[in-house]
């Protein structure tokens, strides 16, 4: 059962007069999971392990069932799999402080999966909002990030040892600046080369849509 279809059952089953419903999302893989919390961002999320939990009200402050029920669906169309489920509904109870996910956070996770040899990389952040666009490129200033399309956010380089690119170092220290601000979106590593020679060089080209980069 897909994760919007689980949610008309417990929107079913939700009392007559309910005014408030607190959700949690489970999806076993990381990486779904981290991606999950970016698409359910306008709900405010909270993620904790693998568990995602986020409130939907029928009327007043909040966002309604039916923007529960598109926001799942986009979650459906990248075939991320989980479990929804209701922990409470009507008067408000007391909840478990709750890690939110963050650009250092996500960070500290790809590079924990990526090959102890890596030398290279290509990344992007996607923001929230368009609103943070400004301050985000000034507060990601020594990473040289380049925006791309008509998305909100920006790409950039990162060099394990030598080369093009920030450091991982300066690049966890700008991603932390986006935290502190309170800046929300996700991590992308788009690209990623291992133990490359930089001969006469500062390192591989990458061509992306017909430019360097």
């Amino acid at each position: 059962m897909t994760l919007s279809q689980q949610w008309v059952e417990i929107e079913r089953g939700l009392p007559t007069a309910w005014a408030d419903a607190r959700l949690a999302l489970s999806v076993p893989d990381a990486q779904q999971a981290i991606r999950a919390t970016a698409l359910l961002a306008s709900l405010q999320p909270g993620r904790s392990g693998d568990t995602i939990r986020f409130t939907t009200a029928r009327r007043g402050a909040g966002f309604g069932p039916e923007h529960v029920r598109k926001l799942l669906r986009k979650l459906d169309a990248e075939k991320i799999r989980g479990r929804l489920s209701l922990v409470s509904a009507g008067e408000p109870v007391p909840e478990p402080e709750l890690s939110r996910a963050t650009f250092a956070g996500e960070w500290e996770a790809a590079l924990a999966v990526l090959p102890p040899d890596w030398s290279d990389l290509y990344a992007e952040i996607e923001l929230v909002s368009s609103d943070w666009l400004e301050k985000a490129a000034l507060l990601m200033g020594p990473v040289n990030p380049a925006r791309f399309g008509g998305t909100p956010g920006f790409r950039f380089r990162v060099a394990s040892s030598a080369g093009y690119g920030a450091s991982s170092g300066m690049t966890r220290r700008c991603l932390e600046r986006l935290d502190e601000a309170g800046i929300h979106g996700e991590l992308r590593i788009l690209r990623v080369l291992s133990d490359s020679r930089h001969v006469a060089t500062q390192g591989p080209v990458w061509y992306v849509g017909g430019k360097a980069v």
